[in-house]
């Protein structure tokens, strides 16, 4: 159950298109976070986490990701932003990929037009739908008809690596997160709170 904005501290939600940080027209971007960089997730979180604190509905879709995570875990409780695992319990690379997982695949795509045609929900993001496409889960115009559906006023954010050409073409804002020196090059797993 989402919470009524009445209830945020005064100065936060949404009043006639304004908010605290001042006004706007109303319009929604997409912003696409892209790149062999770790990050990607974290800042579309991040951008998540500010939206609800003025009082902004978010739906969070993770195409590859079913397994328990830290954010998951964290914005349970929050009544404005909704996370759905949309990808499989366990991890799968592209030679591992099935029947299965193409039927899920296709099922998030749908719980992904839903989200973003709503009219329920002032920012989504979809984690990892890049990565999807460069599996071969889902197409590259499956990734254009979803941003083609957005209304005008939701703001879309797409993640994950090798985000498609049409995608970048059609975002306003791209940011590429570059690997410049990464601890798993010596050896260091997934954490728990720190990378899942």
């Amino acid at each position: 159950m989402r919470r009524d904005v009445e209830t945020l501290p005064q100065g936060l939600g949404r009043s006639g298109g304004e908010s605290r940080a001042g006004a706007t027209d109303g319009r929604g971007y997409v912003h696409v976070y892209t790149g062999d960089g770790k990050g990607k997730t974290t800042a579309a979180l991040g951008l998540a986490v500010r939206a609800a604190g003025h009082g902004r509905r978010v739906w969070i879709g993770q195409f590859m990701k079913g397994r328990p995570t830290g954010e998951v875990a964290a914005l349970h409780d929050n009544p404005l932003i909704v996370v759905e695992q949309l990808g499989d319990p366990h991890f799968i690379g592209r030679g591992g990929i099935g029947t299965a997982h193409r039927l899920r695949a296709g099922e998030a795509l749908v719980s992904a037009f839903a989200a973003l045609t709503s009219q329920e929900n002032d920012l989504v993001v979809f984690d990892e739908l890049d990565v999807a496409v460069s599996f071969g889960l889902l197409s590259e115009q499956d990734c254009v008809d979803l941003i083609e559906a957005r209304p005008p006023q939701v703001e879309l954010v797409i993640t994950g690596r090798w985000a498609p050409r049409a995608v970048i073409a059609r975002a306003d804002l791209v940011t590429e997160m570059r690997e410049i020196k990464h601890y798993y090059r010596s050896g260091v797993q997934a954490r728990a709170g720190i990378e899942y």
